[in-house]
């Protein structure tokens, strides 16, 4: 019986050890597959450090802590348990066979059995999690909605299997040796071996040693033959994911836009006649992508932190980040026989293999091949059963928020992958939502999405009773001055941002911050024109920008609106413009936090159960990590109760505006912006008011959802007031929210600074003012 149980595990570690090593090679392949990118190697130390802190802190991890906790064991165990696997080897012909060197060493046989412990408990905890989380009860609620359930059920049986014969192994060591101080934990069960014959007890130990090395073999033979079983390879991709993330640093992939690049340069706009003619704008094909996009694929664990905090998603649209990222790998890696054999094919379509290359090529990659990247689907658009791998519903329904990005463990970059196939859809198929062709005109003729006249751009101005100094008019260049005031579209075109825009004017004349706008000098950055894909267009509008900013000598801005602030910030940077720019709130809280900005408590009677609630802006929060700054200034004002709402910080619900959706119209599943609305008005009702649950765990709102006394929904972007407005606008339809209004915390600052320095210049803020 020996000699069997050790013929077995030794055969099937053969087997294992050589489709492990070829499947590692294939991997690598496919990987390989992508197009290059030469931004990944950069400060290794400090990349390696990322890594270690990401390893062995599980920082990325920690928002369901629980979950981290247990995953933590389950993951040092994969590796540390390794020495017992060494030693059933030791055991398939001895039975009492120990590592050389560590023996029976104390510190060593407490630790193993400690950590085998636990990672059995957390492995079930993981299952338990699973269970409870699972489809069938909670439906697309599901975090694990999608995800391939018999892929994760093996893995939950390898672990908790070899746990077992772990612990097993070590409870009939115990028979053998009878130190019990060596197995604190085991000894117990050793004893119900107590009447078996020592023959028998190394019998047994044999054999559940043999069917330790067979299981642990069998995992891996498994996998190899599954190379797109992400939830089992992400053990050794997620190390790589990791160091090769975009921020050496570790910060998440947000902020500025990944540049357009073509075989891994970037495209240099003012040469653009210079590029290949078969030049790839975007991606079109799988092999587009880079290969550390491939990378990502291949490392998702399905987990599903993405799709619960996916604001598509959560309001029935075919959009979940995870199933995209799932949809991509599966297809890059039924498609990568035909492209290692040489298949492709140009820009025209046309095959660019000889037929002789092929013709090992299994059928189902051919017909892989065949399958367009973005089309119509069969079925679900969300989990397609046929056509193109990703449907254009998807692909336009991502607000670009971040959530996605800044939820995954393993450091996927989901945005940056859904901008590079928009890009491809807009510049090369002309294939994008017809909405859109208003917004480029609009962008091309006058330089802003509403398409005013730029003579318009100061009319904001016209009613103050102060001056406005103007670039070019009454300052010569910024330097004569501390800030540029960046007006933005919004701040200068849309009546409700206009107010934003003059209440920040009033404070900082009121604060003696000597400022200067741009006027007819301003363009829009390009946001909008850059996140639906057309990197040409925005070239154009920040190119423009950045000449005029140079021009001006202009060092540091204040601009309110958080899309204009990240693309000042983070993506001119890219156009060799740095500047120091800020946000608003960070301005105006530091004025307060001077004492240059004094706001006074209004008269009781007018604040009597009036609250107030602040909506993170996506480009402000995720984005930049900008978060306490408007807290702190709406906590500074007297009289304001300030109500947290459950979904806020680096899990606040976007607005909906984002990723140019603002000028799209929403048809599929329920508008967004009503959604986070209407968790506004939950929350400023109180928690009675909230019920029930979202699919990431946060409260949903009560049919009642009025507050009392009234309140206001705070926004710190001109974008997030638009759609916040018009969600507040149908819920009032509806009977819900009276007396409550979206202001701009400058507003609400104004108010109190206002109470202090009679008489007023600009009208009251008000709930009218809607």
């Amino acid at each position: 019986m020996q000699y069997v149980a050790a013929a077995v595990a030794l055969g099937v570690t053969a087997l294992g050890l050589v489709v492990l090593t070829d499947a590692i090679v294939r991997i690598v392949r496919v990987i390989r597959l992508g197009q290059p990118d030469r931004t990944r190697k950069d400060h290794p130390r400090q990349r390696a450090a990322t890594l270690l802190r990401e390893f062995l802190a599980h920082n990325r991890m920690l928002k369901r802590p629980v979950v981290a906790v247990a995953h933590w064991f389950v993951m040092i165990g994969f590796f540390l348990l390794v020495f017992t696997l060494i030693t059933a080897y030791g055991q398939l012909f001895d039975a009492r066979w120990a590592v050389p060197l560590i023996g029976h060493w104390h510190p060593y046989e407490w630790l193993m059995e400690l950590i085998a412990s636990l990672t059995l408990v957390s492995i079930l905890t993981l299952a338990v999690i699973r269970q409870v989380s699972h489809p069938r009860s909670k439906g697309r609620g599901s975090r694990f909605f999608g995800s391939t359930f018999w892929q994760a059920y093996y893995v939950e049986f390898t672990i908790a299997t070899i746990a077992t014969t772990i612990l097993l192994i070590r409870a009939l060591e115990y028979r053998l040796i009878g130190d019990a101080s060596l197995f604190p934990l085991t000894s117990y069960v050793g004893e119900l071996f107590s009447g078996m014959a020592t023959a028998d007890v190394e019998a047994a130990v044999h054999v559940v040693a043999a069917v330790k090395i067979v299981v642990s073999w069998l995992f891996f033979t498994v996998i190899s033959w599954h190379l797109a079983m992400g939830v089992a390879w992400h053990r050794g991709l997620a190390f790589f994911n990791i160091y090769f993330k975009r921020n050496a640093d570790g910060a998440v992939a947000l902020g500025a836009a990944k540049p357009l690049t073509v075989k891994g340069e970037p495209v240099d706009f003012e040469n653009i006649d210079d590029l290949d003619e078969d030049a790839s704008l975007g991606v079109g094909k799988v092999e587009d992508f880079s290969w550390k996009g491939l990378l990502d694929f291949s490392t998702c664990t399905e987990c599903g932190r993405c799709q619960s905090q996916c604001p598509a998603w959560h309001t029935d649209k075919p959009l979940s980040p995870k199933l995209l990222v799932m949809q991509l790998r599966d297809h890059a890696h039924a498609k990568a026989p035909y492209l290692l054999a040489g298949g492709g094919k140009d820009m025209m379509g046309e095959e660019q293999a000889m037929p002789e290359q092929l013709a090992g090529v299994p059928a189902e990659a051919l017909a892989e091949a065949d399958r367009a990247l973005v089309g119509p689907t069969e079925g679900d658009p969300a989990l397609p059963t046929g056509g193109a791998v990703i449907d254009p519903d998807v692909l336009w329904s991502c607000t670009m928020c971040g959530a996605c990005v800044e939820q995954c463990p393993v450091d996927i970059e989901h945005v940056d992958h859904i901008l590079d196939l928009r890009r491809y859809q807009t510049l090369i198929e002309t294939e994008f939502p017809s909405e859109l062709n208003g917004l480029f005109k609009n962008l091309e003729k006058s330089g802003n999405p509403w398409g005013m006249s730029a003579s318009k751009r100061m009319e904001w101005a016209k009613d103050l009773p102060f001056e406005i100094k103007q670039v070019g008019v009454d300052v010569e260049s910024l330097d004569e001055v501390d800030w540029l005031f960046w007006i933005g579209c919004a701040g200068a075109f849309e009546d409700r941002a206009k107010k934003t825009t003059q209440a920040v004017a009033e404070l900082l004349h009121t604060a003696g911050v000597s400022f200067a706008v741009l006027g007819d000098g301003e363009t829009c950055t390009g946001d909008p024109a850059r996140r639906s894909g057309n990197e040409f267009l925005y070239q154009q509008l920040a190119l423009q920008n950045v000449e005029v900013l140079r021009e001006t000598k202009a060092v540091r801005v204040v601009s309110t609106c958080a899309h204009c602030f990240n693309t000042l910030k983070n993506e001119y940077e890219q156009l060799g413009l740095t500047l120091e720019v800020v946000h608003h709130t960070q301005l105006l809280n530091r004025l307060v936090r001077e004492g240059r900005l004094t706001p006074v408590a209004p008269p009781e009677s007018e604040v009597a159960g009036r609250a107030v609630t602040y909506h993170d802006p996506c480009y402000l929060g995720r984005h930049n990590q900008v978060y306490e700054p408007p807290r702190e200034l709406v906590g500074a004002l007297p009289g304001v109760e300030y109500r947290e709402m459950p979904r806020s910080g680096s899990t606040s619900f976007c607005c909906g505006a984002g990723g140019a959706r603002m000028w799209m119209e929403e048809r599929i599943g329920k508008r967004i912006n009503n959604d986070r609305t209407q968790e506004a008005l939950a929350t400023l009702a109180g928690p009675g008011a909230l019920n029930g649950s979202h699919a990431d765990g946060s409260a949903s709102p009560g049919t009642d959802a009025a507050p009392a006394g009234g309140g206001s929904i705070a926004v710190g972007c001109p974008f997030c007031r638009v759609m916040l407005s018009d969600g507040l606008t149908q819920a009032q339809s509806d009977g819900q929210g009276e007396n409550v209004d979206v202001v701009d915390v400058a507003q609400l600052l104004l108010a109190g600074v206002r109470r202090g320095n009679q008489p007023h210049t600009v009208d009251q803020v008000s709930p009218a003012e809607n």
